[in-house]
């Protein structure tokens, strides 16, 4: 198995300063559901792979994050599989002038961030997620209108996610300046930021190439359900 911590992020996050997140079956982990769908396993024996099918049929849909595809998981099926390219931020781009307020966001607004995120499909959202870590976003008329966060939490790093803006609120610059300020907060912790885009998205990726962040390695995310 892979030695970098971003190598298999969602397994080093829950082994690591997120384990007490992390729901375990033998060899295998996941994310409490009420956070997300994440998991891995401590290899790949038939062993491990086994013990992610009975933890995938007793507590639902898990989402890998790995190097390559899993080998098959007994009692499971794959619901979908992507390349995604893993992008790292050690800079952030300066900042610029908006005209418009960015607000922190917490358990208050938990019901319109999932309305928002279940709306706008940025990535697995579920009623938790939001506690995963610090949010901040853009009302208009008292609506939210768009949202960014972080995520998982791989040591000395953490991830920027949960990027998204209400289809009638787009074009308006909301999206990149969220994540620049969200980048720059984990940043001046004097950790390194990263994200995941689908490998062939090449605006999203364009545009965080002009926040300061760089491709480091291509990953499969691959969403398992149970049969």
């Amino acid at each position: 198995m892979s030695a970098h911590v971003l190598d298999r992020p969602a397994y080093s996050a829950l082994t690591g300063r997120q384990s007490h997140l992390a729901v375990h079956h033998g060899g295998a982990l996941r994310m409490d559901p009420d956070f997300g769908l994440f998991a891995g396993t401590v290899d790949e024996s038939p062993e491990s792979l086994a013990d992610l099918g009975a933890l995938t049929r007793a507590r639902g849909t898990v989402g890998l994050i790995e190097p390559s595809a899993p080998p098959p998981v007994p009692g499971t099926e794959v619901v979908s599989s992507a390349v995604c390219l893993q992008m790292v931020a050690e800079r952030v781009a300066p900042a610029w002038d908006v005209a418009f307020d960015m607000l922190s966001l917490g358990d208050a607004d938990a019901a319109e961030m999932l309305a928002l995120a279940t709306l706008t499909k940025p990535g697995p959202f579920f009623a938790r997620t939001h506690q995963l870590g610090d949010f901040i976003g853009v009302r208009v008329d008292g609506r939210l209108a768009a949202m960014a966060g972080e995520r998982m939490r791989p040591d000395g790093y953490t991830e920027a996610s949960g990027v998204c803006v209400h289809p009638d609120h787009r074009g308006k610059g909301y999206a990149a300046r969220l994540l620049r300020e969200v980048t720059a907060k984990i940043l001046a912790r004097g950790e390194k930021a990263f994200l995941h885009s689908y490998a062939d998205n090449k605006t999203a990726i364009g545009l965080y190439e002009s926040l300061g962040y760089r491709g480091r390695r291509e990953v499969v995310f691959t969403i398992l359900a149970a049969v």
